[in-house]
């Protein structure tokens, strides 16, 4: 079946009417031609957007379906049953076998619009990759759930934005001023530690600041500013084990190691380092307990027996006190405390605190606008092979 809708203006029905005349057309044709309405008007009238008009008698709407009509079409009385037509010359072509009715073809179900899946919240895109700590897609920048305005409003201070980004959750007040007195004790160590040099060499060749910055950074490690991690695993095993103090000290000789968070270059018993002299006296004051560092000043009483540098320095310090918080805080699983020993946070604080003096080095060579550094040849031992 062919259903053709035509309207008045132009020729191209009368070229259907010749091919169902000549045969080239031989399927049932239900046609009608719109714009009869034009016959009652006594002026020529243009029908559409196409402004279709009638230049002649034959162009009509009327003349159209009366040729299609005398010609064999089926052409019905109006436009109104146009749909009725259809449906009766379906039905005789079904009666009369001309056609086979097939079972109505399902269409293909259209997946739901992702953006619209996900708004219902039927789908979750795959991330590349998750973060716990910070959320700036509402209204308000939250930190470990805690918006902007409360961390400003409750004074949490430098300490307690740690506390949200690096452990996520809040502690008590003490643990933030504790963090912010690490701090202030390893912002800076003078120029002369390697870190320092390094971001004053580097400031001097003319680099920019993050490049200078990475420099210093990258010296920390097991000999620089990088023991405090290693140093509370050291302590800790040590004590949780029931080792005395002496069995430690002897197990740690016998195995060829050093105690790390032990002995310093400068500071001594007789020249003690006023940072831990700091820290130690906050921790006690403040701290519901201090095992671990406990412990480790009755190693320093054995180790400075020996050799009096053999102290407990900044690092063995500020790593046992440390340790002691994770676990007197009340903030904290054992398992949760020991998880964050074995990540690193320890070496983090002097990270974050000796950023500072780095950066203060960085822009005090800057301001004093020194020239390239060259290292002075009396202050190295040439040996050259003979």
């Amino acid at each position: 079946m062919i259903v053709v809708l035509g309207e008045v203006g132009g020729v191209e029905e009368y070229e259907i009417v010749s091919a169902i005349k000549s045969g080239e057309i031989t399927k049932e044709v239900v046609a009608w031609c719109i714009g009869t309405c034009g016959d009652y008007f006594s002026t020529e009238v243009q029908f559409g957007h196409a402004g279709s008009s009638a230049n002649s008698t034959s162009e009509t709407a009327s003349a159209k379906n009366q040729a299609l009509s005398n010609i064999g079409a089926h052409v019905p009385e109006s436009f109104d049953d146009l749909g009725k037509t259809i449906r009766k010359v379906y039905r005789e072509m079904v009666e009369t076998g001309q056609i086979t009715p097939v079972p109505d073809v399902p269409p293909p179900q259209v997946p739901i619009d992702f953006k619209w899946a996900q708004e219902l919240g039927l789908v979750r895109k795959q991330t590349s990759f998750i973060s716990g700590i910070c959320d700036e897609r509402g209204e308000e920048l939250l930190y470990a759930g805690v918006p902007m305005s409360d961390v400003i409003k409750e004074n949490l201070g430098v300490g307690g934005v740690i506390s949200l980004l690096w452990f996520q959750r809040r502690m008590p007040e003490f643990a933030y001023k504790f963090i912010e007195l690490c701090l202030i004790v390893t912002a800076d160590h003078g120029p002369a530690v390697s870190g320092a040099h390094n971001t004053i060499v580097t400031a001097r060749a003319g680099k920019d600041l993050v490049s200078s910055l990475t420099s210093g950074l990258l010296t920390i490690g097991d000999r620089f500013g990088g023991a405090l991690d290693e140093s509370a695993r050291q302590f800790s095993k040590a004590f949780n084990t029931g080792k005395t103090p002496l069995e430690f000290v002897n197990e740690m000789r016998n195995s060829h190691q050093y105690i790390q968070g032990i002995g310093h270059r400068v500071k001594s018993l007789n020249n003690p380092d006023q940072r831990v002299t700091a820290l130690a006296t906050y921790a006690q004051a403040n701290f519901p307990a201090t095992p671990l560092f406990d412990y480790a000043r009755k190693v320093e009483k054995i180790t400075t027996s020996k050799k009096p540098n053999l102290i407990l320095n900044v690092d063995g310090c500020i790593a046992t006190l440390f340790v002691d918080l994770l676990y007197q805080s009340g903030s904290f699983s054992h398992e949760e405390a020991r998880d964050l020993i074995d990540i690193g946070c320890l070496n983090a604080l002097f990270v974050a605190g000796r950023s500072i003096g780095f950066i203060g080095h960085y822009l005090d060579q800057k301001r004093l606008k020194q020239g390239l550094y060259r290292h002075p040849w009396d202050d190295i031992a040439y040996m050259m092979p003979k």
